[in-house]
């Protein structure tokens, strides 16, 4: 008898330690670019009235990572106007038997691992003394690119800009003495974006908005927007003059950070997977603009989709079904 854990979003926050994530979402980028048994799969599309005019349905598939016996995809929806934003499934399946190990809610596990991409992504490309941090974006992944950040890099001041004011200041005065640092609302972005050594963007913007003359030399900027086609955060002229890290270098080009800018391969200098192995060198100099492009890919699902799982079954948590009972 085959079963099926079925785990729900309170039981999976309860398993997965963001901080025992690290090293294993680090190697599997580094996996990814050295070992890529199947390229990325995402297949975005828009949703039909009674559905909002923004909102939309994807697929992720198939999630691997060498050395991980399963594999997963992921079913879900972006609903912007809503909270949560993102609701769906992650399903993980044996790579040997096809046979369904688990669903689980995809909102926090696809929070999670975008926030752990983006530290990764910081701590490697940063300037080592990075010690001031800008959040354009006063949403949940705005929080969580923040509390990961504080994972890899001792980060002592944030300020937050959103175009609602009062989100910026309700981000700010709820988070500052829960995570323990001075965190300030930006009532400009330009004053956020210029006094800050690494920016993370986290908008639902369809037109870029970071341009040069608003970056000061040496900064690394995380920008996680930019996601399907349609979305854009970085202009051209940013993108042309900075090191430019993706996660994968097709799908930047096709929905992520260098297509929403109008812009081809030739922006690309490197995959993250790629500097963490030594096959780019990353930050040349102090004074180079950094930025890390995400889209957001499958294998990044299962790294944190298969601790999870393990750490269910140690614990007993969840509940089963047997999806193949004949009576």
């Amino acid at each position: 008898m085959a079963e099926t854990l079925i785990l729900d979003r309170a039981e999976i926050k309860a398993l997965v330690s963001p901080q025992e994530a690290l090293e294993p979402m680090r190697n599997a980028f580094r996996l990814y670019s050295t070992q890529r048994a199947v390229p990325a799969l995402r297949v975005p599309s828009p949703l039909p009235a009674p559905a909002p005019s923004d909102a939309g349905a994807m697929i992720l598939a198939p999630g691997v990572v060498p050395g991980t016996p399963a594999y997963t995809v992921k079913v879900h929806a972006k609903y912007p106007a809503r909270n949560p934003a993102i609701q769906g499934v992650i399903i993980l399946s044996s790579l040997e038997t096809g046979a369904t190990l688990a669903i689980m809610e995809s909102g926090f596990l696809t929070a999670l691992r975008t926030g752990l991409a983006g530290a990764i992504a910081a701590d490697v490309l940063a300037r080592p003394d990075a010690r001031t941090v800008a959040i354009v974006g006063a949403g949940a992944q705005g929080i969580l690119q923040l509390e990961m950040l504080l994972l890899v890099r001792p980060i002592t001041r944030a300020c937050v800009y959103d175009i609602s004011a009062d989100r910026a200041h309700e981000f700010a005065t709820r988070n500052s003495s829960r995570l323990g640092i001075e965190i300030e609302a930006a009532d400009n972005l330009d004053t956020a974006t210029r006094d800050s050594d690494i920016v993370v963007t986290a908008t639902w913007a369809t037109e870029p908005f970071l341009h040069p003359v608003m970056i000061r030399p040496g900064t690394h900027i995380t920008t996680l927007g930019a996601d399907q086609p349609g979305k854009a955060e970085m202009s051209a002229d940013l993108l042309r003059s900075s090191l430019f890290v993706c996660d994968d270098c097709d799908l930047a080009v096709t929905m992520g950070a260098a297509g929403g800018a109008g812009v081809g391969a030739e922006v690309i200098d490197a995959e993250l997977g790629e500097v963490i192995a030594g096959l780019h060198p990353g930050r040349a100099e102090p004074d180079e603009i950094t930025i890390f492009g995400s889209v957001g890919l499958a294998f990044q699902d299962l790294v944190v989709a298969w601790l999870a799982y393990q750490e269910a079954l140690r614990r007993g948590t969840g509940h089963t079904v047997d999806f193949q009972r004949q009576e």
